[in-house]
């Protein structure tokens, strides 16, 4: 096995754990303020309402078929009774139509940042890197699945699931990704610079939930006019409701 084979499936995996964990705890101790989306919808919210629904549940759906590929070991999906042929076919359907729906939804949001003026003076030489390296990322998952469903079916729970699942054990096998396709590599590749880049772009607000909105106090909203009859209102004794 080269060097450059060890670099790539043993080193660079746990230099992007380093990077995403570190990253994610610099940003939280000193950027917290910056841990933000940026929103852009009071320039423009029509694309904005089609275009953003279609990227982030297109992305769910990548995300879970992902976890689902890699993480769940062949063997457990056999002994629940799903074929290999009937697994394959349903990743190839719903990671297909997931992810074109994603690459619509990203190419969407694009196409209104770059042609809308407030929008597109909001965008900053990050947020341009942050765009091409998820393309990227997604282009190549595509060109995974359409060469899959076009020619023979590579089956990556044999190559890259057993690589990925290896590297929280320690024990990465560069092996089984030497035997995956280039697609798989690349594909793979380009995730691993995604993920590192993830903490330090604004893609960071997909760790980021509102649970103190769930035990902070009630908010009480009162009208001018209110306002102003009580301060005019006479004392009266006693407690006021």
């Amino acid at each position: 096995m080269s060097w450059t084979e060890i670099a790539f499936w043993v080193v660079a995996p746990y230099l992007t754990l380093v990077l995403l964990v570190g990253g994610l705890i610099w940003r939280h101790r000193y950027d917290r303020f910056g841990w933000t989306t940026r929103s852009s919808e009071l320039y423009e919210s029509r694309l904005l309402r089609i275009g953003s629904p279609l990227f982030h549940f297109g992305l769910l759906f990548v995300i879970i078929g992902h976890v689902f590929g890699l993480v769940i070991p062949e063997s457990w999906t056999s002994a629940a009774g799903l074929s290999e042929a009937a697994y394959h076919a349903a990743a190839l359907a719903v990671g297909g139509v997931a992810g074109f729906c994603t690459l619509a939804g990203i190419a969407l949001l694009i196409y209104r940042r770059r042609t809308t003026g407030p929008v597109f003076m909001a965008t900053t030489k990050n947020d341009k890197m942050m765009y091409v390296v998820l393309v990227a990322a997604l282009l190549a998952g595509l060109m995974t699945t359409v060469l899959s469903a076009a020619f023979q079916a590579h089956d990556y729970r044999r190559t890259v699931s057993p690589w990925f699942r290896g590297i929280f054990y320690l024990q990465p096998d560069a092996g089984a990704m030497v035997r995956a396709p280039w697609t798989f590599k690349l594909h793979t590749l380009v995730g691993m610079l995604l993920i590192a880049l993830f903490p330090f772009t604004r893609l960071v607000h997909a760790f980021a939930a509102p649970v103190g909105y769930l035990f902070r106090p009630y908010v009480v909203y009162r009208s001018r006019a209110a306002t102003d009859r009580q301060a005019v209102r006479a004392p009266r004794p006693g407690w006021d409701r």
